[in-house]
């Protein structure tokens, strides 16, 4: 199908009127040399986009960032779904592509990235941050900047709410950030040092994250008859206490309420943590 150009963003990027709907149409050069009304060869066409409610901020950045920002986030954002095997929501072409370039620009300038949830995002979102891995090496190889991990993980987590079943950024961040928390308790309450590499500092994680999920869509727990219960409470004591901390902590900052039951199977991590 052949597109005429209504409006040029970019060298890559130029509006198309279909059926009398605006599309942002993208590919290497689709605009170089070109006015508008000229006709786009359709072996030039990568990706077309209908930004629903969002088109005008999506233009606007196209015609605003410099544009090997937008190039590299738009390889990521391929690179992702083709390690995912699904396709993302359109937002990611704005959410990522604004923040990168908005990291790029103060990595230049020489200020530091943070992220405090760093071990947090490794562990649970691995695949994600693998592909944040992969963009760094891009980053590198394109522009001449190292990112920091610390950046690595912001990308996965763009990636990971991206997806289509996925909860949002906030609500993302708010799961992290109370694990975060509750790894901060089982700390200072165990004096255990926590090694981000093991396998059991991973399963407690993982746990916990599913924890969460379960209580915050209303679903059913696994359930542990009475005597199972007593016996962990007493030959485990310390850590079960450890997990009745950590559960005071998720209602009195989140609401969220963890029943017993489920205390006892954060109890018993707590205790494969310890043993190694």
């Amino acid at each position: 199908m052949a597109f005429r150009i209504h409006k040029i963003l970019n060298n890559n990027a130029v509006v198309v009127l279909d059926d009398g709907k605006e599309k942002i149409v993208m590919g290497a050069g689709i605009a170089f040399q070109k006015r508008k009304n000229d006709i786009i060869p359709p072996s030039k066409i990568e990706k077309i986009f209908v930004m629903e409610g969002e088109n005008e901020k999506f233009q606007q950045l196209l015609r605003t960032l410099p544009e090997e920002h937008i190039e590299i986030a738009e390889e990521i954002i391929s690179y992702a779904e083709g390690q995912l095997q699904a396709p993302l929501n359109n937002h990611i072409h704005i959410a990522l592509t604004d923040h990168l370039s908005f990291a790029l620009e103060r990595l230049e300038q020489g200020y530091r990235i943070q992220n405090k949830l760093l071990n947090e995002i490794k562990v649970l979102y691995r695949k994600e941050y693998q592909i944040g891995l992969w963009a760094k090496q891009l980053i590198k190889e394109r522009l001449g900047i190292e990112i920091p991990d610390d950046e690595v993980a912001h990308i996965a987590l763009h990636i990971h709410t991206a997806k289509m079943d996925a909860a949002s950024m906030n609500k993302t961040l708010r799961q992290t950030t109370l694990i975060r928390e509750m790894v901060d308790i089982v700390q200072a309450e165990l004096g255990v040092d926590m090694d981000e590499e093991s396998i059991s500092y991973q399963r407690l994680l993982t746990h916990l994250r599913f924890a969460i999920n379960r209580i915050e869509d209303h679903e059913w727990f696994h359930s542990m008859d009475d005597e199972m219960l007593a016996l962990i409470q007493a030959k485990y004591e310390k850590e079960y206490a450890c997990a009745k901390k950590i559960a005071e902590h998720a209602k009195s900052e989140y609401g969220l309420e963890f029943p017993d039951a489920e205390l006892a199977y954060i109890a018993l991590h707590l205790q494969r943590l310890q043993k190694r």
